[in-house]
């Protein structure tokens, strides 16, 4: 496993961990939310296990699916044949995009996830990316 890791370009760990940290920062603030709602609206938002279960998968799969992209740019980058990295890549998409829609049925259908909180996790790496883009702006 350590050499798995070895071969990955500085690049991608980095990204990552940047992903990971935002990612797990908007699910936190998440909780948060959910918290202030269930507070107010005890009825209507719930906030027990199922929210923190929720987001937590949802976080695991959203940063995975990041991960995975990071290593299919990185082998992509290496290869010579464009034909065969286009390839490559609307493969990895079809993949990811897999993972993440059977994650989706499974925060819908598994009593164990609240629903919103299982689903919203997958858009906080793409709304980090944004934000970390117009602070440099």
């Amino acid at each position: 496993m350590n050499r798995f890791f070895d071969r990955l370009q500085p690049a991608v760990r980095k990204e990552t961990k940047r992903i990971t940290a935002v990612t797990f920062s908007g699910v936190i603030l998440m909780w948060v939310v959910f918290a202030v709602l269930h507070f107010v609206t005890p009825e209507s938002v719930p906030f027990d296990y199922t929210v923190i279960l929720g987001g937590i998968g949802g976080g695991i799969i959203a940063v995975l699916n990041f991960f995975l992209m990071a290593l299919t740019v990185q082998s992509v980058a290496s290869q010579t044949d464009e034909d065969t990295a286009k390839n490559q890549m609307k493969v990895s998409y079809r993949q990811r995009l897999l993972l993440q829609v059977v994650w989706m049925i499974a925060a819908m259908v598994a009593p164990c996830f609240q629903v919103v909180a299982g689903i919203a996790p997958l858009l906080f790496p793409s709304l980090g990316i944004k934000a970390m883009a117009a602070m440099k702006k």
